[in-house]
């Protein structure tokens, strides 16, 4: 909930869609874009965009975008002018770099020496200002602040290794990843086929799924002959609303080919030598959806595991276990399973209510969070309440909530966090606020429950973080990692970035 108030948000989703089989298809790909989109909404509500392609000759590219939710930016006659694709990929935007206009909104098409190219990116490049000079001094200009831009037409320079008539995609993605070490995860269109791509150290996610028919969906039967497309997503719980079983990740360094024909692995391109992956840890935490799966884990089950590893870490006399909902709903249901404490509800969210559904009154400045909480009172009044947050950031949001606990009977309101402080912020794709106006930098940080308002606020450890999330990895270790080290960036928490920044 602090999170979400606090305006911390991911950067983007990406989606993309290829049809198996005979072209043209009778795959309704442009809704298969849309669904899947919707699905990632979470990732970005700013703007989206779609493009498709006929994956035929004469290559013919169609796009479409639009600011705000993807169901206001694709109306029905917009979607009509998509239905002819055979393939096709579409982005969901939060912006952390570039303003807020619908230049910036992806995916970018541009033209290359050997054809059109299409690009949506989620991440954010540590080195974007030298690289921007660098493609400035090649001649190329650019016409937005975004690095997704700057990533477009870097694949768009011939590398030194690519012959002249003959376009060597590996090459010119292998000679972006020589350029920029993190944080990108990319899907990239050419002609009748799209490469997913991670940057080497994994930073954001990608998998892939594989369409198959509704009634072979949730048997073990679907052989690859049933396949009717495949599918590709930063979230995997994209794939049921569209009829796609999870197929694998995308790997750190990994660029994988997607085709009519299948999928296919060109190659991994390494980390230096030592360096172990970097896969952001509060996709974990708070970004993603709960039925999300990430390193062989589904989303819910970590954010469970830390609500039990917090109670180990922090525990409390109370008699019951909450949680403001409803992100921190599954670290309060861990911490009442390992603390024996009931769990119940104790607030009612308003969905209904948004931010500048209207102009504030004093009036409604005082009712504050009284209207998007209705109180169970009957729940917890004359008990003493442990209240579960995925964090705290700025410490304005969790306040309110604790007296309005207070007022309605609560006896205490012990706050229990199932991350670890933030205290430097995020330059690989996370919109997190400044040092400064992070709360675990401030004075107050001190006596926080003084400061909040309440009896007591203990934080998971970063340790205790960092063991939840591995826990559950040791399979996915072993299968699909060769047995290698799983890696995670908690430089949010820790100032310990995974590579040397530009400053």
């Amino acid at each position: 909930m602090e999170l979400e108030e606090s305006g911390i948000g991911e950067e983007c989703g990406l989606f993309g869609c290829v049809s198996a089989g005979e072209w043209p298809t009778h795959l309704e790909v442009a809704q298969v874009l849309t669904l899947g989109l919707v699905a990632l909404q979470h990732r970005g509500q700013e703007s989206a965009g779609f493009v498709t392609s006929n994956g035929s000759s004469p290559v013919t590219y169609t796009s479409h975008k639009g600011m705000g939710l993807v169901s206001s930016a694709f109306p029905p006659d917009a979607l009509l002018k998509l239905r002819h694709g055979n393939l096709g990929i579409c982005h969901t935007r939060y912006s952390t770099t570039g303003i807020s206009e619908l230049q910036n909104c992806q995916p970018f098409v541009v033209d290359t020496l050997h054809g059109k190219i299409a690009v949506a990116h989620n991440g954010e490049l540590v080195n974007s200002k030298a690289l921007r000079k660098k493609v400035m001094r090649h001649g190329v200009g650019l016409s937005t602040g975004s690095d997704s831009e700057l990533i477009t037409q870097l694949l768009a320079l011939t590398p030194p290794m690519e012959e002249l008539d003959t376009p060597d995609w590996v090459a010119r993605i292998k000679n972006l990843m020589s350029e920029t070490p993190t944080s990108y995860s990319l899907l990239i269109m050419f002609k009748d086929v799209i490469y997913a791509v991670r940057d080497p150290y994994g930073n954001r996610p990608l998998c892939i799924g594989r369409l198959v028919p509704i009634s072979k969906l949730h048997s073990t039967g679907a052989e690859e002959e049933d396949t009717e497309g495949w599918v590709v997503s930063s979230e995997s719980c994209s794939f049921q609303s569209i009829g796609a079983k999870y197929y694998r990740e995308v790997l750190p360094g990994e660029i994988v080919q997607i085709s009519k024909h299948g999928v296919q692995s060109l190659c991994i391109v390494p980390r230096p030598e030592g360096d172990l992956p970097a896969f952001c840890i509060f996709e974990y935490v708070y970004f993603a959806r709960p039925d999300s799966i990430f390193e062989g884990q589904m989303v819910y089950t970590v954010r469970q595991r830390c609500g039990r590893q917090l109670a180990i870490e922090a525990p409390t006399d109370a008699d019951v276990v909450s949680t403001v909902p409803e992100s921190a709903t599954p670290a309060a249901l861990g911490y009442a399973q390992q603390s024996g404490l009931p769990y119940t509800e104790v607030l009612c969210k308003n969905r209904y209510v948004g931010r500048t559904f209207i102009q504030p009154n004093t009036r409604l400045r005082q009712l504050g969070v009284a209207k998007k909480f209705g109180v169970l009172t009957d729940n917890f009044a004359g008990k003493r309440v442990v209240l579960i947050d995925d964090s705290i950031v700025r410490g304005n949001t969790i306040s309110p909530i604790i007296k309005l606990l207070r007022e309605a009977g609560a006896t205490q309101v012990h706050i229990r966090v199932a991350s670890p402080p933030i205290r430097f912020p995020c330059y690989m794709g996370i919109n997190i606020p400044t040092k400064e106006e992070l709360i675990a930098n401030k004075p107050e940080f001190k006596d926080i429950a003084g400061y909040i308002g309440a009896d007591s606020v203990e934080y998971l450890t970063v340790e205790g973080l960092i063991s939840a999330v591995q826990e559950g990895t040791a399979s996915f270790q072993d299968k699909i990692c060769s047995g290698k080290m799983v890696g995670h960036c908690t430089a949010c928490l820790t100032g310990k970035y995974p590579v040397e920044l530009e400053w």
